[in-house]
């Protein structure tokens, strides 16, 4: 990793908080990404972390298709990209597209929190991924119609995201707009902005 990587690492690291595990504060969504492979073990680490989140009931409704690049399902997932994702997706050595069942495995009634419990898994494998020093990066700018005909996706499935995996590269490497909000630092809103105790009454620590 170059002077210039290890600067923007540090740089997007969250603020110590007393209490809040490392693994979160240093979890963030890059956009430059190493021309470098993931181990296949390391792959298979990130899954065996999702598949131990929690789920409504037990369903466990996630389903994720995972493509490497160079193999058909990358290009299957990358093809549903908008063009500004594809334009740095592209460095991205693995491609996840998630998609969650929108029924109840023992009754066959709606599943109203699908895509909540793959959400929770999605961002148990993000932070797997940053205990392994991987990056991931979850975005909505694909097509889902291209992404259920190209995998043939039943309509009793919700199609989620698209989550880019792999080792944080060289920003200079992307186009200037997106390089700065790539070395820009992170914000996040306050606590009384979304903590309440009543609607808009901000929970009091």
């Amino acid at each position: 990793m170059s002077q210039n990587s290890e600067a923007i690492e540090k740089l997007k690291h969250a603020p110590a908080l007393p209490g809040v595990i490392e693994v979160i504060l240093g979890r963030w969504s890059p956009r430059a990404f190493a021309d470098k492979a993931i181990s296949t073990d390391d792959v298979k680490k990130l899954f065996e972390a999702a598949q131990w989140a929690a789920s409504s009931s037990n369903e466990q409704p996630w389903r994720f298709l995972v493509g490497h690049r160079g193999d058909e399902t990358y290009k299957k997932i990358f093809d549903t990209l908008v063009e500004f994702n594809q334009g740095w997706a592209k460095s991205a050595p693995v491609l996840i597209l998630s998609a969650a069942k929108k029924t109840l495995g023992h009754n066959g009634n709606p599943n109203h929190y699908g895509l909540h419990d793959t959400g929770a898994a999605t961002a148990n494998l993000s932070l797997q991924a940053t205990a392994l020093g991987l990056h991931t990066h979850s975005m909505g700018g694909f097509s889902h119609d291209k992404a259920r005909e190209a995998f043939a996706i039943p309509e009793e499935f919700a199609i989620g995201a698209v989550t880019a995996v792999g080792y944080f590269g060289d920003p200079d490497t992307l186009p200037e707009p997106v390089r700065e909000r790539e070395i820009a630092p992170r914000q996040r809103k306050p606590l009384h902005e979304f903590v309440f105790t009543a609607w808009e009454e901000p929970a009091k620590f």
